[in-house]
């Protein structure tokens, strides 16, 4: 409308009369004439027609006001010319539209058409984003639980739907995770849902925006409250139309980051419900061709082996860059090793699961997709090792993104302990020496290395030195105790069966290991680790003697002292009536028993810690 033009001139001069009925009929001329996008002409109607007529008629439209006749005409142009007036900033960000937030979210809390509910969303998003008071004004009123009761019936793709996606996004900028998960959690879990479903069921430009806001919400570390809430959350189906969504964004040509954005909503999924997610029904997007239940399984593992091999390869490239002092910034590297270990955590994930289910025989997965898994797997491994093999001829033994490779690379070779083994044997040492960013030492590496060890290798060394590091670095403090039970399981099977042992004990180690022992059972009374330790120690007592012992010079009378205390509390309840916990371990009582009988002689002071 032409700031000079006549109809603009009749609205002034009835929005200026005295008479709330003049301004009314202004008003409605303004909501035929004025194009929403003539922000000069919506100014001047603004200022023309003044605050408190536009706070009467809002409260009318309420129920609040003294006119109680054609309420819902009156609010219906009320919200639709607040609406229209706060397209202009400076309106939008006054201080009279931000105290109408309340009252347009009092107005959405009762039951009105879908063009109040539009109006009244496109008001608050307008105000929102206009000023930060209005943001924090549109949070601090409860617009979180009215997104959460609005948004699961808002019709699918819809005008309102789209704002409130928009609301959702500015209040994620600003107030997640901290605050929101603190003060929200039931209501942000609804509104996950709600957006799961557009996920799934729009085809448009809405779609990714579903994604992105997903990606916002699923992606950060501090996700495990939310995880716990949509885990047990009323909605049933959602957990499908995330699947759906994501299978549609991997399957299709669109920009790598917003694939790799699907491979984290994949990656939180399967957090929350277990790889078993990746296999279900997928509804496709014309509703005709059945998909293979496992279609998402395969295109998250396709996807997660692309990413791996493009991450590697920069990643390299990189710090072969960094090195010569061309200084590619420390935040894209960062950024790249963040990736990958998202990409290593879903193949970590399919690992564990192809392998349940294969013992398990059932029909989740057919042979041929089993096969295809397993050939995608192998090829990748092969890309890590290929990546270790630059990282060791580059002298590179510290860093999370080595740490994270030799962890994907012990998890599945715990599995299929054959493959790449040839290579795998050649990069063993490299692989174990590797440290993560903050580990003054090899550790981590060790622990994840383990469970490949303890399946593809005869090396008692490699382990022994393991368990020996974790017991004297770690000591009592490590939380996993399962690690070390495996390991002195391998380390009790190793040396029974010592005669096959390639690279058996030099002495050295022999008494690294004894004294762990002593280390690890001073003042312990649980009798799994006594019967265990003593067990290993009774073992080693077979290649020495107490007098060869005393003579090595990392050996001493304490420790001895303390090995004797363990043959003799293991052997405590030999002939007696045995607990529970000491029954489950006969097998082992019986390896002591029958040691001692071979070498007591050799140890004189055990027997008489024994007799006595």
């Amino acid at each position: 409308m032409d700031q000079s033009s006549p109809a603009l001139d009749d609205c002034l001069k009835l929005l200026k009369g005295e008479r709330d009925e003049q301004r009314l009929a202004g008003l409605l001329l303004v909501t035929k004439f004025c194009k929403g996008d003539d922000l000069s002409s919506l100014l001047t109607i603004y200022h023309a027609v003044g605050v408190q007529f536009l706070d009467r008629l809002l409260r009318t439209g309420m129920g609040k006001g003294s006119i109680s006749e054609n309420r819902e005409a009156y609010l219906q142009l009320s919200v639709t010319v607040l609406a229209a007036f706060c397209r202009v900033p400076e309106i939008a960000a006054s201080s009279e539209m931000i105290s109408k937030i309340p009252l347009v979210l009092e107005v959405l809390s009762k039951e009105s058409g879908p063009a109040v509910i539009e109006e009244c969303y496109e008001f608050l998003y307008l105000v929102s984003t206009a000023a930060e008071d209005g943001m924090m004004t549109f949070y601090s009123s409860g617009g979180m639980k009215m997104l959460a009761s609005h948004m699961p019936i808002l019709p699918d793709g819809s005008d309102q739907m789209k704002i409130t996606m928009k609301l959702v996004q500015l209040l994620l900028q600003k107030f997640y995770p901290d605050r929101i998960n603190n003060e929200y959690l039931p209501e942000l879990s609804i509104i996950v849902a709600a957006i799961a479903r557009q996920f799934s069921v729009l085809h448009d430009a809405m779609k990714f925006d579903a994604l992105h806001i997903l990606t916002a919400i699923l992606s950060p570390n501090l996700s495990a409250p939310l995880y716990d809430s949509l885990r047990v959350l009323p909605e049933k189906n959602w957990p499908y139309y995330m699947r759906d969504g994501i299978a549609a964004i991997l399957q299709n040509r669109v920009a790598p980051t917003e694939k790799f954005q699907a491979l984290i909503l994949a990656k939180s999924m399967v957090t929350i419900f277990g790889a078993k997610w990746l296999v279900g029904q997928i509804n496709s997007a014309d509703g005709k061709e059945p998909i293979p239940t496992d279609r998402c399984l395969v295109l998250v593992l396709e996807q997660s082996r692309v990413e791996v091999a493009v991450l590697l390869n920069e990643l390299a490239y990189l710090k072969d860059e960094a090195s010569k002092k061309s200084s590619p910034t420390a935040e894209t590297i960062l950024l790249k090793k963040r990736n990958v270990a998202i990409a290593f955590s879903l193949l970590e994930k399919i690992v564990t699961f192809i392998s349940d289910a294969s013992e398990n025989e059932g029909d989740l997965i057919n042979e041929n997709t089993y096969s295809l898994v397993i050939n995608g797997l192998n090829e990748t491994i092969g890309v890590v090792l290929e990546y270790l093999q630059d990282a060791k001829e580059h002298e590179q033994r510290k860093g999370d993104d080595l740490l994270a490779s030799v962890r994907v690379i012990g998890s599945y070779l715990a599995e299929a302990p054959l493959a790449c083994s040839e290579k795998v044997k050649e990069l063993l040492g490299y692989m174990l020496s590797i440290e993560g960013e903050d580990e003054p030492r090899p550790f981590f590496a060790r622990c994840f290395l383990l469970p490949m060890l303890c399946q593809m290798t005869m090396r008692l060394k490699d382990v022994v030195d393991f368990l020996v590091n974790l017991i004297g670095l770690h000591s009592f403090r490590v939380d996993d105790k399962g690690c070390i039970f495996l390991a002195c399981d391998t380390i009790l099977n190793l040396l029974l069966k010592k005669d096959q042992v390639q690279a058996p004990l030099d002495y050295s180690t022999l008494v690294n290991l004894l004294k762990a022992l002593a280390q690890w059972t001073d003042g312990v009374g649980d009798p799994s680790i006594i019967m265990m330790a003593s067990s290993i120690c009774t073992l080693l007592f077979d290649l020495t003697s107490e007098k060869a012992l005393l003579k090595h010079p990392n050996f001493d009378d304490s420790c001895l002292n303390n090995l004797s205390q363990l043959i003799a509390r293991s052997m405590a309840s030999w002939g007696q009536d045995m607990s529970d916990a000491a029954e489950e371990e006969t097998d082992l009582l019986e390896i002591i028993t029958e040691g001692y009988s071979r070498w007591v002689t050799r140890f004189p002071r055990v027997r008489d810690a024994v007799e006595k």
